[in-house]
This record gives C-alpha cells, structure tokens and sequence, in this order.
C-alpha cells in the first residue's frame, strides 16, 4: 500500500490514529480498539518508504540523531495528522494521528456553555487535562476558535508540534512550533511577553520552567491555556504544586490560587451505538472556597466543592457519566472503565434504566 492509500483510508474510516510497524499490517485504531488492515506483516523496507514520503532530509537525520521526531503534516485538503515518526529495533515505526478538519463547536464535542463565560477574562489560568488521546487538543482547539471568532484579540500559541491550524479572524493568531520556531515552551512563554499578546496557549506544561512561566504569565494580566496529564481537578492542582521544591510550595499555592480560572478534565467513552466516541468531563471553577483551599494546602476537600457546587456550573466525572449513561449514550461497562469510583458509580447505575430500547440495561 502506499502511504496516500493509507491516510485516505484513515479518513474514509474516520480512524483516530494509524500504526505503521516492523511485523505487523497497516493498522488503524478505531472507536479506541486497534484493527490491522489486510494480513502482509510490513518489512523494514515499507516502514522506511513511509517515512520517507513524509519526512525531509532533516527530519529524518534528527530520527538518526535522536531517535525520533513529532510533526504535523497536512493530507491535501482531506486531512491534517500529527506524526510521531521513531526508531524501535534499529528500524523506523510511524504512529499517525488523524487530526479533525474542522473546528467544533461547543455543543458538538459536550463542552458546557458556562466555560464561555472565562474565555472573556482578560487573565487567569485555564487547563484542560486527560490522558493521552482523551481529545485534550480538540477542546483547546475548540475555544481559541471561539474566542478568535468572537473578540479582536492576539492569540499566541507554543505547540509541539502545531495541530490545528487556525487563521486570522476577528483575532490575530501566531502559532509558534517547539523546535522549529522556538527552542522550548518555556522559551515562547518568556518570548511571547513581548509580543502584545492577550491569550497564550502552551501546548503541555512538562516541566519546573514552564509552569512558572505560565503561572507568571497568567499572573501579569494574560489568559493563558494548556494541558496536563492528570485526571480530576484535585490532582491537576496537587500535581502542579509536586513540581515545585519544597521551599517554593506556599509561594506557588499562593500563585496558583490568585491566577487558576478552571480545570477542565476529560475523558473518551466508546458510544453504544457504535458511531466513535464521547467526551465525559469533569468541570472545576475557581469559586473564592476553592481559591481559598488550594492558598492553604487544602486541596483534598476540592472533591467535596465540585459536588456542591453545580450552581455554578461544575460537574464532577462520574456525574457527567452517569447523564450519558441515562441518556443511553453509553453502556454500563464503558462508564465504569473510566470512572472515578467505579463501585459507586455502579451502584447508582444498577438502579437506572438507561433511555431508548435495545440499550444495554444495568447490571
């Protein structure tokens, strides 16, 4: 197969991802499961064509130096996907990411309308967490749309690698790849100070130097967007904090409580009906108790505020898995594979019987 058959095949089956390996056919994850196309294990031979045929000469000498590479690439006009092109046993591998063509709305991906309300703030900290592949980047992707269509702002953005593409519309958008543009995140974050910039995006806050630079940034008047690795806003908040040395913590709990807006935590659910797969969130605003309890280190009772505190639009995880499960938009087993606490979800669940016929009842 040559690699055009391979993407256009991605977009045909609307595969979130596509595995070129040593040993192993051409294979597509699809509704999050893996499925091989055809029976012809690839050689070493057809993984290196690939690579060539959508690497430079650069690129390929990085994979060399390093052993790998992430970029973003544009499929004609059918696609964009985001490459992770490695060496495993001497020999090249490719994972593809098929990136959506086209910005969401909220509705279209479940994002509650009351996050609009922060994407007007002229400063603050927002962070959108999940683990990989938990559509992290569609979110984002999906509010900066808004608020480039909506107000005449400059949106700076620091990606590695650059995903989504996004044009001149109300606003004025500068994206910046890692790497290439700039040699780090901290680096744009520092750079993009004095660049009059009024929204920053940082692609992933990896480590110390980034966080402090974002924390710094939102705290000197910037609205300022990224990701993290976490579940739940309890952890996000502990998981920042954990970065820093011991001496520096209250400074940054401190920081942390003055600048954070909302943590918004997501994960992809398999629908029932077969037809891909949903986001479940779970939605942390920043109400003066919550400020108040992460300022004195006491981030454990975060919990008991995202359950009181859907007046103001927050939701905890299993609560929002618990309406997609009544709604009968996913199954019984999928919702307790990625809850919080799958035996008390379970419980509430056994007790419901999900809408629509043919749905899969509890147990």
């Amino acid at each position: 197969m040559a690699i055009e058959e391979i993407l256009l095949g991605a977009v045909e089956k609307e595969a979130s991802d596509i595995h070129l390996t040593v040993g192993r056919p051409v294979t597509y994850r699809m509704v999050g499961s893996l499925v091989s196309v055809g029976e012809k294990p690839l050689t070493a031979q057809d993984t290196e064509a690939f690579a060539k045929e959508i690497t430079t000469e650069v690129q390929r000498k990085k994979v060399e130096e390093v052993g790998g590479i992430d970029f973003g690439f544009s499929f004609k006009d059918k696609a964009r996907f985001r490459v992770s092109c490695f060496k495993q046993q001497g020999h090249y591998s490719l994972v593809l990411r098929l990136l959506p063509s086209r910005f969401f709305g909220f509705q279209d991906i479940g994002l509650p309308s009351q996050l609009i309300e922060t994407l007007n703030l002229p400063r603050g900290l927002v962070l959108v967490t999940g683990p990989t592949g938990s559509g992290k980047t569609t979110s984002l992707a999906t509010m900066l749309n808004y608020i480039n269509e909506n107000f005449p702002k400059h949106i700076i953005t620091a990606e590695d690698p650059i995903e989504f593409v996004h044009h001149h519309k109300k606003g004025v958008v500068t994206q910046r790849e890692v790497g290439d543009d700039v040699p780090s995140f901290s680096e744009a974050i520092v750079k993009s100070l004095r660049q009059d910039p009024d929204v920053i995006l940082i692609g992933e806050m990896r480590d110390l130097a980034t966080m402090e630079s974002a924390i710094r940034a939102a705290e000197t008047g910037h609205l300022v967007f990224s990701t993290l690795h976490t579940t739940g806003a309890a952890r996000t908040v502990d998981r920042i904090i954990d970065v820093f040395p011991p001496a520096q913590q209250p400074l940054v709990r401190v920081q942390l409580a003055s600048t954070i807006v909302a943590v918004i935590s997501q994960v992809l659910v398999p629908r029932l009906d077969g037809k891909g797969r949903v986001a479940a969130f779970e939605i942390m605003f920043a109400t003066p108790a919550i400020r108040n309890l992460i300022r004195e280190g006491k981030t454990y009772q975060i919990l008991s505020e995202l359950q009181t505190g859907s007046r103001y639009g927050m939701i905890m995880l299993d609560d929002y898995l618990k309406q997609l499960y009544t709604q009968g938009v996913i199954g019984y087993e999928a919702a307790l594979e990625v809850a919080a606490d799958s035996r008390e979800l379970g419980l509430q669940l056994s007790k419901i019987q999900p809408a629509g016929k043919g749905k899969e009842r509890a147990r």
